[in-house]
């Protein structure tokens, strides 16, 4: 038999720490413990990094964390952001910003079942409903209080909870995968080359500008339907940041040949490598196959023989900090063409580009795979949580 309980009757609710600001700190110091706010609330869990920290006696003992709290981002100017909750696995001597609420459970229910009905799309859905303000959008105590939540037995929380546990399990080893395997492409560049940064290895260094065709993107007038929805892809800088692989293969948005030369476009070749130049500077990708740019973009056409496109890509995200400190610009930041062009490059020999092209091309492979392999573990999680609080499961 199941019922939906109200969360005010399964468990405490507490509210977030307040201090001012002149008493945050960055690091940790004497009497001093790290808070945790909506950015440490993240799909995987607690994220212990970027904390800040205040003075212990803004901090009660009600609100350290403890095992089994459920920490919640209550308010955001992003609804995406409102509603985040994430589950204590362990006590920890610290607290949360006052943006955040704890819901502490009681005695009446499996603490793993209950957090994880704060990761179901059912609780999301109610989320955004709730939320949504003019300027900001609040979760308000009242609103957490009154969600109902479906009761089974005791015996029937801890099977459901058992089956979503190790689902969750295998989807933080394989998203932990996935980000060895970027560091193991990272690792490998820096040991077959040295830091680019530093040239330790004493390779000849060139300007950007002889070495690769430097491209400008451009954009037509967006009112004019003529040059839309054509059959040309066009990239976008928000676009390449949601990006997770090296290429980029399939766009929101198709051009046509008469919207390319309204601008003077131009059509960007496989296997050239794009480059946001306008922030957020920095963001990288490999044309899967030929596509145009909007103005945001100065991109790469490596020279045959002496750059190779694996090596300009990895080159360009491990000088990211240097690059986007080449921006300047009142309004926006922005990289010019004609700063582009004078960036330094260390060119090791092509046969050694060659030979990490190879292996990151294996490495973009397997992590292709199991990006697949991510995706379908997410679709079957988030079916697991829907069906346990069914009553389907």
């Amino acid at each position: 038999m199941r019922v939906d309980i109200r969360v005010c009757e399964l468990a405490e609710q507490l509210r977030g720490v307040s201090y001012d600001k002149g008493e945050a700190s960055s690091i940790s110091r004497p009497g001093y413990l790290p808070v945790l706010r909506a950015g440490n609330i993240t799909e995987n869990g607690l994220d212990f990094d970027d904390l800040v920290f205040v003075p212990d006696k803004r901090i009660s003992a009600k609100q350290k964390i403890r095992r089994n709290d459920v920490i919640i981002a209550a308010s955001s100017g992003s609804l995406d952001v409102v509603g985040k909750a994430a589950r204590a696995l362990e006590d920890f001597e610290g607290g949360f910003g006052a943006f955040c609420k704890v819901l502490r459970p009681g005695p009446d229910v499996d603490p793993s079942y209950f957090a994880h009905f704060f990761r179901t799309r059912q609780y999301r859905k109610i989320v955004s409903s709730l939320a949504a303000g003019v300027n900001i959008n609040n979760l308000r105590n009242e609103h957490l209080d009154e969600i109902k939540v479906p009761i089974p037995s005791p015996d029937e929380q801890r099977r459901l909870a058992g089956i979503l546990d190790k689902a969750v399990a295998l989807r933080v080893k394989r998203r932990a995968f996935l980000t060895q395997l970027d560091m193991l492409t990272r690792s490998i560049f820096l040991d077959m080359f040295g830091d680019p940064a530093t040239n330790p290895k004493g390779w000849p260094v060139r300007r950007m500008e002889e070495v690769t065709q430097i491209i400008s993107g451009a954009t037509p007038r967006t009112s004019n339907r003529e040059f839309w929805d054509g059959d040309i892809n066009w990239v976008t800088p928000k676009e390449l940041s949601a990006l997770s692989g090296l290429y980029i293969h399939v766009t929101e948005r198709r051009i046509t040949q008469s919207g390319l030369r309204s601008c003077a476009a131009t059509i960007l070749p496989k296997g050239a490598v794009l480059f946001s130049s306008r922030a957020p500077i920095g963001h990288t990708a490999i044309c899967g196959v030929p596509m145009a740019t909007n103005q945001g973009f100065k991109s790469f056409v490596p020279t045959k023989g002496q750059l190779d496109s694996y090596f300009l890509l990895n080159w360009l995200r491990l000088r990211r900090p240097y690059l986007e400190a080449l921006g300047s610009g009142a309004t926006f930041k922005e990289v010019s063409k004609a700063v582009v062009a004078r960036i330094p490059i260390a060119i090791p020999p092509a046969e050694y580009q060659v030979i990490f092209a190879r292996t990151s091309k294996s490495i973009e492979r397997l992590r292709v795979s199991c990006q697949v392999s991510a995706s379908a573990l997410e679709t079957l999680l988030a079916s697991l949580q829907q069906r346990a609080f069914r009553g389907e499961l």
